[in-house]
């Protein structure tokens, strides 16, 4: 009996934890606090439409704030970051955000009245804060690109100032160049390498081994693409890349080719 009061006391409690939720927005002149409330009351909110959603995998409608109009003063020089509750950090330029090419970033904001569903992947809960875009093919907005469950966004130094020991030497095969270029934009979104990194959802990607030192390579692609098919984990919390439209097979062989070579490059944690 108490089982049962404790977990309707906890269903009643969700919709006000989800409605008084709050994100922190800090572009280095002192942070912004938003609540759901105040978001979903903006005058610019507005009725969202994402025909082929990444967290659920079916058209989705959401009341959304364009993100432009939270970030006033941002540069296109500049290189935000959006940390998520579990973990998930993505790293985008602000350049992609702030672009007139077609593609457009939606803060999309949960409604406690109306919860969204559970993730097609994973079933979690997406909200209350979700990146979302609009013709995202115009600004070749990667999966990575769409990160939920979101906390905290902020402008920070990218990558390269940040990490310099993940970088490839300027003289590298440009596959392997190229394959740090996609990294930085997937896999460093959960992963860390050489224990560098903001990510804490998965596991580094050299310490102490590589994954390109103990998986054949085309078990490795295998995994990349689908991770289930190397161990079946209902747990699991990588989704994988499986379809080219997510990672081309150009990306993927690039990635190994920059995994293969920081493998030869393993330096001590920061």
């Amino acid at each position: 009996m108490k089982i049962l009061l404790r977990c309707c006391l906890l269903c009643l409690c969700l919709p006000l934890l989800a409605h008084a939720a709050e994100l922190r927005i800090d572009l280095g002149q002192g942070a912004r606090v938003w609540t759901t409330a105040q978001l979903l009351a903006r005058a610019d909110a507005t009725a969202v439409t994402i025909p082929d959603d990444v967290a659920f995998r079916r058209p989705m409608h959401y009341r959304a704030v364009p993100l432009r109009a939270l970030l006033p003063g941002l540069r296109p020089d500049q290189h935000l970051q959006f940390v998520a509750t579990d973990g998930f950090a993505a790293e985008i330029p602000a350049a992609v955000i702030l672009n007139r090419q077609g593609a457009e970033a939606w803060l999309a904001v949960e409604d406690s009245a109306h919860p969204w569903p559970a993730s097609a992947d994973n079933g979690k809960h997406a909200g209350p804060f979700y990146l979302v875009w609009t013709d995202p093919q115009a600004a070749h907005v990667s999966t990575e690109e769409w990160p939920y469950q979101l906390a905290t966004i902020r402008a920070i130094p990218d990558v390269d100032a940040r990490f310099p020991a993940i970088v490839p030497e300027a003289r590298a095969d440009a596959q392997v160049l190229r394959g740090y270029a996609v990294f930085k934009r997937t896999c460093f979104a959960c992963h860390t390498m050489n224990g560098a990194g903001d990510a804490r959802l998965g596991p580094d990607l050299n310490l102490p081994w590589n994954p390109t030192e103990y998986l054949r390579p085309d078990l490795l692609r295998g995994f990349i693409r689908n991770p289930q098919t190397l161990h079946r984990w209902p747990e699991a919390k990588m989704q994988g890349f499986p379809t080219t439209k997510e990672m081309s097979d150009a990306d993927l062989d690039a990635v190994l080719a920059y995994l293969r070579y920081m493998a030869k490059r393993k330096t001590s944690p920061p």
